[in-house]
């Protein structure tokens, strides 16, 4: 399978500094890419790297340009990144990658569910009772979408994920649970992506609510009757209790945890392995989670903070007195 450079070219813009007529035969990473493949190099930092790698063509931004003209052939683009992710979607086409519309032999779905004629339900999914699946939506192997939940236009959901499973609700009575009902559904917007193996709960009584736009890894639990804003992006194994709000544009770095019933403002970035025990309003980059260390360091660290509180009310008293000592 190849690619000529040309077409690249035609078919997305950037800048080609080479020829035209050079035949791509795969998308490798710059270390291991051969003279026959392309890469791409984002970071100015690691420019050395132009002079180690064998690619035959590289994707770099301006600051770069010149430093890669100097090597060999590649293309110059505005934002390299953002072109080799266009790149590796036109790859896809080109060499038949993308899911054919239809519904797999083995996949369940219920008389009345609604699945638009261009989506594609892969291998033993399941659809169930009143669910509505959108245009060029793609259902991978095993997915399930429960009675009632809606999936819009051009999403897909990788193998394994569950959509509309019930949330977690139980009311205590007198030492056991009795189980809430949960009678909500889940809605997801356009151009949506969920990851392997993630759950979105259905809604207790109002739904769930995934915004268009919006990234979810891996492995990432939402609770019921959460509502993520449109374009959030979250990294794998991220755990969103329910009643949280999400705003748009935001991002949670993988195993971060969003206590329940907290409003998150739009623009709002949680680094990797924070809990967000608070309501966060205003947008900026956060994190909370105590540093790592040799775990004797730790139990030291860790004793000393139970003791935080009383030396914060004796500094205040000492405080005090100095201040009654020089008003006297």
């Amino acid at each position: 399978m190849t690619l000529r450079i040309g077409s690249i070219i035609a078919a997305l813009g950037g800048e080609l500094q080479g020829d035209p007529e050079r035949l791509i035969t795969r998308l490798a990473p710059l270390e291991t890419a051969t003279a026959s493949e392309l890469s791409f190099l984002v970071d100015p930092r690691l420019a050395e790297a132009l002079d180690r790698t064998q690619a035959g063509c590289i994707v770099v931004g301006p600051e770069l340009a010149a430093a890669a003209r100097a090597r060999g052939d590649c293309i110059v683009a505005a934002h390299p990144h953002l072109y080799f992710a266009r790149l590796t979607q036109l790859w896809r086409r080109q060499h038949g990658g993308a899911p054919r519309p239809g519904i797999h032999p083995s996949a369940v779905v219920e008389a009345d569910a609604q699945i638009d004629p261009s989506a594609s339900i892969g291998p033993q999914c399941f659809v169930g009772s009143g669910a509505r699946i959108g245009a060029g939506t793609v259902l991978k192997a095993r997915v399930t979408v429960e009675a009632g939940c809606v999936i819009g236009a051009r999403c897909l959901v990788q193998s394994g994920a569950v959509i509309g499973g019930d949330g977690f609700g139980f009311a205590p009575d007198a030492g056991r649970w009795e189980r809430i009902e949960q009678l909500g559904a889940v809605r997801i917007g356009d151009d949506v992506e969920i990851g392997a193996n993630t759950c979105v709960d259905r809604g207790a009584l109002d739904d769930t609510v995934i915004e268009d736009g919006v990234k979810l890894d891996n492995l990432i639990q939402i609770g019921h009757n959460c509502h993520i804003g449109r374009h959030t992006a979250m990294a794998g194994c991220v755990g969103v209790a329910g009643s949280a709000r999400i705003g748009a544009h935001c991002t949670v770095g993988g195993a971060g945890m969003i206590l329940g019933h907290l409003t998150i403002a739009d623009h709002v970035h949680i680094s990797s392995a924070s809990i967000v025990t608070r309501s966060i309003l205003k947008p900026g980059h956060y994190t909370g989670f105590f540093p790592i260390d040799d775990n004797a360091n730790w139990e030291k660290n860790a004793a000393t903070l139970k003791h935080i509180h009383a030396l914060r009310e004796r500094v205040k008293r000492l405080e005090a007195r100095i201040k009654g000592g020089a008003n006297a």
